[in-house]
């Protein structure tokens, strides 16, 4: 029984979260044959500044690196 622990900070929406549940699920059947309905994955959400990142808080990073 897989069980896939994915940790990201928040904001993904519900549809995205729905599509990497998807997309594991697809892959460890492809990949290792298990069967989907033995397949268990957790998304946890935290929040950036619970975040760590090249030596900052990710809020920080961010702040520092706008997109």
């Amino acid at each position: 029984m897989p069980y896939v622990n994915v940790q990201i900070t928040r904001g993904a929406s519900r549809e995205q979260k729905a599509q990497i549940v998807k997309d594991i699920t697809d892959s460890l059947v492809r990949t290792l044959g298990k069967k989907p309905e033995h397949i268990h994955i957790v998304i946890q959400e935290i929040a950036e500044e619970d975040w760590g990142f090249s030596g900052l808080l990710t809020d920080d990073w961010k702040k520092q690196n706008p997109r």
